[in-house]
């Protein structure tokens, strides 16, 4: 007689999916962790927003890493962790901005008004008094800033895109001009602006005198800075227009330069335009140049071709560094021209999206 052995045991069932920590685990997590670093330092008299950022980020990271890896495992742990590294390169990015956004707008909305951007500011000599007093007002730096700025505009913008046709749409890869011009337009992005303000004030003191300061020279060193930014977005714009819509106006025996204008150039024209406004939001918010090349002054001067003007970078770099007997009011003065011109930039930014949407190709 035979022994009957006995039935195996029922296998386990084999899960293709490991532990699930819950969704809020990491916020939860990062608050609880940032509260207990932050009543640790207190507690020891060592707060400081830097070091419990510091401590917050790396505790955070090794906690969430060892509570990944025992619940869902080493490849979810790492992902964990990846990311957190990510979210703390964000904020670290992100946190100077936000912090000099702050100061900016909680300094000069205490002299930001609508008389400081109507009226001329400066210095008022009472000779009874004998008394300096300090009058806020942008006017002059608001005025220098637009045609200063809309100069190099009328000079780059031309030269930038016609310079981006040629290189796109003439010129010959093993071309020797075109290689030049590439080279150029490369140096010429990364050239410091104090070197472009130095160039146009050289420029005009050989041509004029040495009292060369005036508008126009700030302008051409503005164009030194804003052709190379508008050739290369313009020469990217226009490689993304598909050789199929060129082909097609060539075979219906429409002109090659026809052709450009109708079908490339307004093809690519929200593109062109973005990089446009944006080369100019780049180089209205530059100082060195500007300064060198216009020198600065209290006065109001809307002709560009003879005397100082004033801008509004300079003129907040001015009124900071070298302030006048009343140096909170000359303080005070720098911080409004920092946020108007914080805001002319954030204008030409949503001018530029706007424009973008507006000439972007519509889906049918």
């Amino acid at each position: 007689m035979t022994a009957v052995s006995p039935a195996p045991a029922a296998a386990q069932p084999l899960s293709l999916t490991s532990g699930q920590l819950p969704r809020w685990i990491e916020p939860v997590l990062a608050i609880g962790t940032a509260v207990v670093v932050a009543a640790v330092l207190l507690v020891i008299q060592l707060f400081n927003p830097a070091v419990w950022l510091v401590l917050t980020a790396v505790i955070y990271l090794i906690a969430v890493g060892i509570g990944s890896g025992i619940v869902e495992g080493r490849r979810k742990a790492v992902d964990r962790i990846v990311r957190g590294l990510v979210v703390c390169a964000f904020v670290l990015a992100v946190a100077p901005l936000i912090s000099t956004l702050w100061t900016v707008v909680a300094q000069g909305l205490k002299v930001l008004t609508w008389d400081f951007v109507t009226k001329v500011g400066g210095s008022v000599f009472d000779p009874n008094t004998l008394a300096v007093t300090n009058t806020p007002g942008a006017l002059q730096a608001v005025v220098g800033t637009l045609i200063i700025t809309g100069i190099a505009a009328l000079i780059s913008v031309p030269i930038g895109i016609l310079a981006a046709v040629y290189l796109t749409e003439y010129a010959q890869p093993s071309n020797p001009l075109r290689r030049t011009i590439t080279f150029l337009v490369d140096v010429m992005t990364g050239i410091p602006s104090i070197v472009a303000g130095l160039f146009a004030f050289s420029l005009f003191a050989l041509i004029v005198g040495p009292k060369a300061f005036s508008g126009f020279s700030a302008s051409i060193a503005l164009c030194v800075l804003m052709i190379p930014i508008v050739i290369r977005s313009t020469e990217e714009m226009i490689r993304l227009v598909p050789n199929e819509l060129r082909e097609a106006s060539l075979a219906l025996g429409v002109p090659r330069a026809t052709t450009i204008i109708k079908v490339v150039l307004r093809t690519a024209a929200s593109g062109i335009v973005t990089g446009v406004v944006l080369a100019v939001a780049r180089v209205i918010g530059e100082t060195a140049p500007i300064f060198i090349a216009a020198s600065f002054t209290d006065n109001f001067n809307a002709n560009p071709f003879s005397g100082p003007m004033q801008t509004l970078p300079v003129m907040a770099y001015t009124a900071y560094s070298f302030p006048g007997k009343d140096i909170p009011a000359s303080q005070a003065q720098a911080w409004g021209a920092a946020l108007l011109l914080v805001i002319v930039v954030v204008i030409f930014n949503l001018i530029a999206r706007i424009v973008a949407k507006a000439f972007a190709p519509k889906s049918r």
